[in-house]
């Protein structure tokens, strides 16, 4: 006789009809997520950034971020142009914003953040269709972090550098405090805020992008203060053209050596013949000292790797030509300017 076996409801259950049961199990809702179209209440953002703390950054709706008005970067910006807006949302289609932007309690509209950090990546991520961003809630962030951020990668701008540093001054803070607190040395924030009043040509040229090295601004306001008109000239007529290092360096020494052959020309003339008597003259003991004055100056320059003396006192046959005695030999002879170089002054 087979015996019989009897078997509760439970036990006729197979694997898989168990496996689909568990699955629909509601699962409890994680408190301090957000939700897209709901704004978050005060808790609900304390609960929020401690997941973030333990489970990293945060997954929020773009429709509640704000980019922050004051952000050192102003819309000029390399940074913001459309072509690189739209390489990085193309990255950002294919495998998403990988670095979590960074913001804070907007204070002005309650459930809503501000952008400390990553407003470019807020911009492609809207570019790119994206309704959310990974982001850290960070309500300890500033101004001053915000330039320490931009600067460490060397995305702000000259001006807008000098922009922010103008801010600071306005607000009562030290030069020396300012260059504390963004991680650079005084000079540097001396130069940045010369930005800040320069003389209209060189303004000019600055704000179209001419001159984008601040020292070599900075030289140019320099050699602006002892020539202006010259300096206002050499702009003109180099309009157009970026300006360099080794240009300002050129126009610095031609300006030098105009202003020295101004001042030899002018004591001469003050002097009368005195200036064209060679050294060592019997009536040098005679005549009083002159201390503000060079007296009967000489000019040492060089030619064709030779020295010699600029003689003064012998007019060329035409202009641009001047007459030298060398001083190895004591030959004179008549010289294109052109190729003479001003060694010294004695």
């Amino acid at each position: 006789m087979k015996s019989t076996t009897t078997r509760s409801a439970a036990d006729n259950t197979s694997p898989t009809a168990a496996r689909k049961r568990a699955t629909t199990v509601p699962r409890p809702a994680v408190k301090g997520t957000p939700v897209p179209g709901k704004r978050l209440s005060a808790p609900s953002k304390t609960m929020a950034a401690t997941s973030q703390r333990q489970g990293g950054p945060l997954l929020l709706p773009l429709h509640l971020i704000d980019e922050d008005p004051q952000q050192p970067r102003t819309e000029d910006n390399p940074g913001f142009a459309p072509h690189s807006i739209a390489e990085l949302a193309a990255t950002i289609a294919l495998r998403g914003v990988k670095s979590p932007i960074s913001v804070r309690d907007n204070p002005t509209r309650p459930g809503r953040y501000l952008i400390n950090h990553g407003a470019r990546r807020f911009r492609a991520s809207k570019v790119a269709g994206k309704t959310t961003i990974p982001a850290f809630i960070d309500n300890d962030y500033n101004e001053v972090d915000q330039v320490i951020e931009n600067l460490q990668r060397n995305q702000l701008t000259a001006r807008e550098i000098a922009d922010y540093l103008g801010r600071e001054l306005a607000k009562g803070i030290q030069q020396r405090e300012i260059a504390r607190s963004i991680g650079k040395s005084p000079a540097f924030v001396t130069q940045h805020i010369a930005l800040l009043d320069l003389p209209e040509p060189i303004a000019q040229a600055f704000n179209a992008g001419r001159a984008r090295d601040v020292t070599v601004v900075n030289e140019l306001v320099t050699a602006m203060k002892k020539n202006p008109r010259e300096v206002t000239e050499w702009l003109e007529d180099n309009d157009g053209q970026d300006i360099t290092r080794s240009a300002v360096k050129l126009l610095r020494q031609f300006l030098e050596e105009k202003r020295y052959q101004t001042k030899v020309f002018s004591d001469m003339a003050a002097d009368g013949n005195d200036a064209v008597l060679p050294v060592g003259d019997d009536n040098e003991a005679d005549r009083p000292p002159q201390p503000t004055k060079l007296g009967r100056a000489v000019l040492q320059v060089r030619h064709r790797r030779r020295t010699a003396q600029l003689l003064w006192y012998r007019r060329p046959v035409e202009k641009g030509f001047a007459w030298l005695k060398y001083d190895d030999t004591g030959e004179e002879v008549e010289a294109p300017l052109a190729d003479v170089k001003l060694v010294a002054l004695l």
